[in-house]
């Protein structure tokens, strides 16, 4: 039966400000309607220029707000809601979010660079005050009042004595139209919601023991899966005796395919023993590595693609020189990645905590040679990591083993094992550094030069899954790329912020890589920032300058003159007293030069006897821009300092020739709560109603460069290697007591 929108309407529907699955708001969806000619749109409404496709009003009032974007364990969700509520003038309660599903909501690819609050923050912030604006319209036409002495507020557009709902107004007309390049914001001034620390959506599950990750997940008649890896990367499948395998309890199915193998059984330990035993009946041929102590070496040794990112007068040779490294790093994940499918009725569907449904999606269609209008992946969260690591793979391992079992939905979990050793790898790098002073104290010339591997292996192809290459008519990996500036990969920061008259910047990308490597929190920024700022320090002594007031006569920019400032004050620089064995670094940076500015302060304690090293206080400033949260900004820059003292201090990957041996936290360590500063103070500097910056990778470089320099301030040496072990730390002190 067919109903006219009028009668729909009147039987309670709602679908003025709505989506549905309906094939023209699909299209909104997937970004299939292109956007107006004319001026850019603001953020993602570029690609998703559908009203409908962000902000649905139900008759009853409900109000639903959709984002392509996830939500990881950074609080976007709630800052997002906080933004719709703001230009709707509702209630934040009143609001639902929907996150990343590709049957619902806006196709805004892979949620990354710091990138969620500028694109889809503007996005819904542009779209609530469109749809208000025209929400008021249709009000002032039905009570025959000019639209400005009208006021829209709790749901519901008021004049004199008169009131008309928001789900009253959803009958006048559908939004299924384009979004225009301008909005009428509220004034930034007189903020409701926006700019309060409002407590998180995603907390109360997490600490209740609700479902809050897809690994809790349990649906009717679930079995489990586990997989059987090679031996290393590389290795070939030379035999499989599965016989026994199969009569073990509670198995249901072995799937092979190539150099592929899984096993799915009715329970998870089932699954588990018949892994454990199908591994001891497999074969493989092993592939070599080469050496782990020469890793470095290796990759300069390797055809690069040399690009010129920064080219300014004339810099000559220089008189200062340093080379900085870092190793490949693991993503670290607490939780290993878990991902549910089930095939039904000609249907994948996929529950994931991929950061990118919509190009997983894609991948997983190519790789199961299905329609894409056929995969439907939805997304919950995971264990947080900020970059790719395996939640692509997993729900590639899941599909396939859905697809094998069609009808029941199939979980597929890692091991602890599996994660450290088959997830894409932060890559290893390598700069150096060439400077000279004036005679004023100024940085007069400076050459940089940075080699890297790529930072993005994401799928969108199923080439990029690791199941898919291990099929026995395997996908092949897209030839690896770099990522251009301004945001860049390897050469992310590469680029000072500092002024100086005579500078080149030099990007080399390696693009053959011995391990899988791909998207690790802040990309090439974390060593191109701490190099960047170890030097900064080290030139500073050179011009018996103070390390902040060194900073401060390079810099014009008065917003990054500003955090400079704030952290240095907060930290109480000018009065630290000195101890033996403390020590204080400072550093700062723009992240990518166009996102958040963040300067951070730190103590570090060390014991030369052991090279053990403790942070004391941290002091940060950061200004992402105007700040819809204040809190979530404040977390996500402590857990990032966190973080990066861990990698800073602890995390490398190892591997012998034929396998990865850094499986297990014993032999991959990273911080404990031992070796977690005593406290961090983070000051947020908000510019209402200025552009959303970016904040959830804006720490980890400074943080990384403070460490370092409050290690060499302690022990009088400097350590320009990536961790700071205690074994380096301890070399270093020794080294300068010996000086």
């Amino acid at each position: 039966m067919r109903q006219s929108r009028r009668e729909f309407l009147a039987t309670g529907g709602a679908l003025v400000v709505s989506f549905t699955l309906a094939p023209l708001p699909a299209l909104a969806q997937e970004g299939g309607h292109a956007a107006p000619t004319g001026p850019k749109l603001p953020g993602s409404l570029t690609r998703n220029p559908m009203l409908d496709a962000w902000i649905r009003i139900d008759a009853n009032g409900a109000i639903t707000v959709f984002t392509g974007k996830v939500e990881l364990g950074q609080g976007v969700k709630t800052a997002l809601q906080q933004v719709a509520a703001e230009e709707l003038v509702v209630p934040f309660e009143r609001i639902t979010m929907v996150t990343a599903d590709t049957e619902r909501t806006p196709n805004e690819g892979i949620t990354s660079g710091s990138n969620s609050m500028k694109d889809s923050g503007t996005a819904i912030l542009n779209a609530a005050a469109q749809v208000r604006a025209i929400l008021v319209d249709e009000a002032a036409r039905r009570l025959g009042v000019p639209a400005a002495q009208l006021t829209a507020r709790d749901g519901a557009v008021h004049a004199s004595g008169r009131s008309i709902t928001y789900g009253d107004l959803v009958a006048g007309g559908n939004l299924h139209v384009n979004a225009a390049a301008e909005s009428k914001l509220l004034d930034p001034s007189r903020r409701v919601v926006m700019g309060r620390a409002l407590a998180r959506l995603d907390i109360p599950a997490k600490v209740t023991g609700g479902v809050a990750y897809v690994h809790d997940l349990r649906l009717d008649g679930m079995v489990h899966a586990r997989t059987v890896r090679p031996a290393g990367p590389g290795a070939r499948l030379r035999s499989l005796d599965a016989g026994a395998v199969e009569r073990m309890p509670g198995v249901i199915k072995i799937v092979r395919d190539g150099n592929y193998v899984a096993v799915v059984a009715a329970r998870e330990f089932q699954a588990i023993r018949a892994a454990r035993a199908l591994g001891d009946r497999t074969a493989w041929e092993p592939a070599a590595l080469p050496q782990d102590a020469s890793i470095h070496a290796h990759l300069l040794g390797l055809p690069a693609r040399d690009s010129v990112i920064l080219d300014r007068g004339s810099p000559d040779a220089g008189t200062f020189a340093a080379t900085y490294r870092r190793p490949y790093q693991l993503h670290g994940a607490i939780g290993p990645s878990c991902a549910v499918a089930q095939m039904r009725d000609g249907k994948l569907t996929v529950w994931t905590h991929s950061q990118g449904v919509y190009p997983l999606r894609d991948a997983l269609a190519e790789m199961v040679r299905m329609p894409r209008e056929k995969v439907h992946c939805v997304h919950m969260e995971g264990s947080g990591c900020y970059g790719h690591n395996g939640a692509d793979d997993v729900a590639a391992d899941a599909a396939l083993c859905a697809l094998a079992l069609p009808g029941r939905p199939v979980r597929v979990q890692w091991t602890r094992e599996e994660e450290h050793a088959w997830e894409p790898f932060g890559p290893a790098m390598e700069s150096r550094v060439r400077a000279s002073l004036e005679a004023s104290g100024r940085i007069g010339s400076w050459r940089y030069d940075v080699w890297s591997n790529t930072h993005s292996t994401r799928p969108g192809k199923a080439g990029n899954l690791l199941p898919a290459m291990l099929l026995a008519t395997p996908f092949i990996p897209e030839p690896p790329r770099a990522i251009p500036q301004p945001e860049g990969g390897g050469d992310r920061n590469a680029i000072p912020l500092y002024v100086i008259p005579n500078a080149r910047v030099v990007s080399h990308f390696i693009a053959s890589s011995p391990l899988r490597t791909s998207a690790l929190r802040s990309l090439g920024a974390y060593l191109n920032v701490f190099a960047i700022e170890s030097s900064m320090d080290e030139l500073a002594a050179a011009a018996r300058a103070d390390p902040v007031e060194f900073r401060l006569r390079h810099l014009e920019d008065q917003r990054a003159i500003a955090v400079v400032k704030a952290a240095a004050e907060r930290f109480g620089w000018t009065s630290f007293e000195r101890r033996r064995g403390h020590g204080r670094g400072f550093a700062f940076a723009r992240y990518k030069n166009l996102a958040a500015y963040c300067a951070i302060a730190m103590e570090a304690r060390v014991d030369p006897e052991t090279g053990d090293v403790r942070i004391g206080r941290v002091a940060a400033a950061v200004d992402s821009g105007e700040a819809v949260n204040p809190d979530g900004i404040r977390n996500q820059i402590e857990g990032g300092i966190v973080q990066s003292i861990s990698w800073t201090l602890f995390e490398a990957v190892t591997w012998e020739p034929q396998r990865i041996t850094s499986r297990d936290w014993a032999r991959y360590p990273i911080a404990r709560f031992s070796h977690v500063p005593e406290s961090v103070d983070v000051h947020v500097i908000s510019h209402p109603g200025s552009p959303f910056l970016g904040t959830g990778e804006a720490s980890q470089g400074p943080a990384a460069a403070a460490v370092a320099n409050a290690v060499a301030d302690a022990i009088g040496g400097r350590i320009r290697d990536i961790p700071l072990t205690p074994g380096r730390v301890h070399a270093a002190a020794g080294a300068s007591a010996a000086a």
